[in-house]
């Protein structure tokens, strides 16, 4: 058996034409941006393509359903953010036009939904995925079965360089590739699994990093969501389940947005109304409940609302509801929220630390 590095070696002018290629015709700089402006999501599969077929639903739809929710939450809250979608209907996509569309609408942020499948159906929970080394052989496994797609498209020896998903060798290129947006991407995809374990109440088997071939040409920072497993019966018929959808793309949803929070903190691009000192990120919610124990994600607050936020202070658990970057906004979402809720109340956080509302409103 050939060894590693002869591989390397032998294969290194093609890989070094195409990373060469790719920078040259795909990447722009984000320096050059105003702001966290767009998000791309990308539901998997579609069309003749089913991805992972389970005993009750396929990926293809799931996903387009997850993804269709995710944009609708992001259009109601973040109605200055663009959203736009690889495909919004029952359509084949070839990987490279996914990532096209994502490119000509410079995205801030690229998010590919997809569902899991493996022999093993005790194995469930989530995982997100950004561009870069197969840490482990499972994480190759993955990649490899998302990658299979191309071969239903025409031409994908051409079009992806000679790419074949079936052959470890071909994902050596992704060593050479290392995604110049990887911390970006990881930060992403951490706030998601957070969202997903501590938020929505599902396992989560965290970031994880492997060669993507949607992920590849996208000239921004992506990730993309396994969001559960349709070969474990029971995740199978959570993902089918209307609620089980409006958790994941609920997370999905707030995933993105503490991601452009902070990007636009970072960068020190937070609008004047919400700052009282240049940098300052200065945002308000609704007080809905406090236990001195978590309260379980079916109850309480849960059932009266879709996103609900907790902190902790003074040895209590704090539950919000809402959001908002200014205070005549947030005072607009407090007459509704009365109507489940009627002692809740304004709270206001400067730089993630809670502060007097009089102090920043």
């Amino acid at each position: 058996m050939e060894s590693y590095n002869s591989i390397i070696i032998k294969s290194l002018p093609v890989l070094l034409a195409c990373f060469f290629i790719f920078c040259n015709e795909n990447l722009y700089s984000q320096t050059e941006k105003d702001g966290f402006k767009t998000v791309v999501i990308d539901p998997g599969h579609g069309g003749k393509d089913p991805g992972a077929v389970g005993k009750i639903v396929k990926e293809k739809d799931v996903v387009l359903k997850v993804a269709l929710k995710v944009g609708e939450y992001l259009k109601k809250e973040m109605p200055d953010l663009k959203v736009v979608y690889t495909r919004n209907n029952d359509t084949f996509v070839p990987l490279d036009t996914r990532a096209e569309v994502a490119n000509k609408a410079k995205a801030d942020l690229f998010v590919s939904i997809h569902a899991n499948s493996i022999s093993n159906p005790q194995i469930y929970g989530t995982e997100t995925f950004v561009l870069g080394l197969h840490r482990s052989q499972e994480n190759l496994e993955v990649a490899k079965k998302e990658n299979a797609v191309i071969i239903l498209e025409e031409d994908y020896t051409v079009k992806y360089e000679g790419f074949d998903p079936t052959s470890t060798e071909s994902y050596i290129i992704f060593e050479l590739m290392q995604n110049i947006y990887l911390d970006q991407s990881i930060e992403a995809a951490s706030i998601l699994e957070d969202q997903f374990e501590n938020r929505a109440g599902r396992y989560s088997r965290g970031v994880k990093q492997a060669g993507f071939l949607v992920l590849r040409k996208t000239a921004m920072p992506g990730i993309l969501v396994e969001i559960g497993f349709l070969s474990n019966k029971d995740e199978e018929k959570f993902l089918e389940s209307e609620k089980g959808q409006d958790y994941i793309a609920s997370a999905i949803f707030r995933s993105i947005r503490d991601y452009k929070q902070r990007y636009e903190a970072r960068n020190n691009l937070i609008p004047p109304t919400t700052s009282t000192e240049k940098g300052d990120l200065i945002e308000f919610r609704i007080q809905v409940a406090s236990s001195k124990k978590k309260i379980d994600d079916k109850l309480g607050p849960y059932k009266l609302f879709e996103d609900v936020w907790f902190f902790e202070e003074n040895s209590l658990y704090k539950y919000t509801t809402g959001y908002a970057k200014d205070y005549e906004t947030i005072n607009k979402q407090l007459q509704n929220v009365r109507k489940k809720s009627p002692d809740c109340f304004i709270v206001a956080f400067k730089n993630g630390i809670r502060v007097p509302v009089s102090s920043v409103k």
